[in-house]
């Protein structure tokens, strides 16, 4: 059976959600820096060991070990540039997160006071209704 969203929403401890929304987007912002820095291998720099004299015999175990390095180093690029699009995504998602706790907070306080206007002018029509029965009668 599934559950209504209204339901989800009553589970949410949004106090906690609201409080922790703040570390959340500088976590975020901080993933970023840290992904944002790092650089790159140098492309076409020379990788270690690669002035090194081959024997004749091992060329070909040489160039299968070199083959494989290629294609790690290829691979450990593409992982790189996965990883700074995920951060870029994260921070975002933090900011927006951050942002839209800032909207339900504000929206909550809102409904408060309206609920306490609401109160106070039903509290007003009432007295008003005692007095003109009261008067009448």
């Amino acid at each position: 059976m599934a559950i209504g969203w209204m339901t989800v929403l009553k589970l949410v401890p949004w106090g906690d959600v609201i409080k922790n929304a703040p570390q959340i987007a500088d976590g975020a912002k901080k993933l970023w820096d840290t992904v944002g820095r790092k650089p790159l291998a140098a492309e076409g720099a020379s990788p270690p060991g690669s002035d090194l004299v081959v024997v004749p015999a091992h060329r070909d175990v040489v160039a299968s070990l070199q083959s494989r390095l290629d294609e790690a180093e290829a691979s450990i690029t593409q992982l790189h540039e996965q990883m700074q699009a995920s951060s870029v995504l994260i921070k975002a998602l933090a900011e927006q997160n951050a942002e839209l706790i800032q909207r339900v907070e504000i929206n909550r306080v809102r409904s408060w006071w309206i609920a306490g206007l609401l109160a106070a002018f039903s509290a007003i029509a009432g007295l008003n209704l005692a007095v003109t029965l009261s008067g009448n009668g």
